[in-house]
């Protein structure tokens, strides 16, 4: 009982903070969990108290669940730049947060997760020659990393950043060039270290590939990202 509530708490709370169910808008029914995720009505009103002790709903009565949108409580302005060393400095940020988002995945994934990072994966490795989907599924990889890490800050930092955190010259995501098969690989080494448990591997391997990102930046023909889409 306890795994299958927590699953659940784990799916809504994903499709939460990517933005599936917006701030104010009312989580299906009872009726409805129960028949899209195959669970029990019990499960159901357990994730649902979960949710509300988490602050991400309020259940109004008679009405229904609704996602309670979360303030911002600092000043942080999470745009990133467009210039080259603003650009590398984003990259050396998202080091710092992403390396340790890994490792506690990895820790802490539920089947949920482990799902969710292979669909988000798969998305991306079918997206060569179309940077727009590109992008977006690279984003949605990283930020479900760090929603396995069961700590909201993780996801909210990055879903903050948005996929505009994502940023690489255009021609690198072309189906017949080998940097976008080298990075699908850089993602698929993050989500086996993650899958098989291993924290220190799924550091490592995010710490390769965002270097890796910064090399592939640095070395653009264009000399910068000044002709880019995304695909880190």
């Amino acid at each position: 009982m306890t795994s299958r509530t927590q699953r659940l708490v784990d799916t809504l709370t994903a499709r939460i903070q990517e933005g599936v169910i917006r701030p104010g808008e009312r989580l299906p029914t009872e009726s409805g969990l129960v028949e899209t995720y195959g669970v029990s009505r019990t499960v159901v009103r357990e994730a649902i108290a979960r949710l509300k002790a988490a602050g991400l709903i309020e259940t109004q009565h008679g009405r229904g669940s609704f996602v309670l949108a979360r303030p911002s409580t600092t000043g942080f302005d999470p745009a990133p730049g467009t210039g080259l060393p603003d650009v590398l400095d984003l990259l050396d940020f998202r080091m710092g947060v992403e390396v340790e988002a890994a490792g506690l995945a990895a820790g802490r994934r539920t089947e949920a997760a482990l799902a969710g990072l292979r669909e988000a994966l798969d998305r991306f490795a079918g997206a060569a020659g179309h940077p727009g989907a590109a992008v977006g599924a690279d984003f949605l990889f990283h930020l479900r990393v760090a929603l396995a890490t069961g700590n909201r800050y993780f996801g909210d930092l990055l879903g903050s950043l948005g996929p505009a955190m994502i940023i690489m010259p255009r021609e690198r995501l072309r189906p017949d060039r080998p940097d976008f098969a080298r990075i699908v690989t850089e993602h698929e080494n993050i989500y086996a270290a993650i899958e098989r448990g291993d924290a220190a591997g799924a550091r490592a391997a995010v710490r390769v590939h965002l270097a890796n990102s910064r090399a592939r930046l640095t070395t653009s023909p264009s000399g910068g990202p000044q002709d880019v889409a995304g695909g880190s």
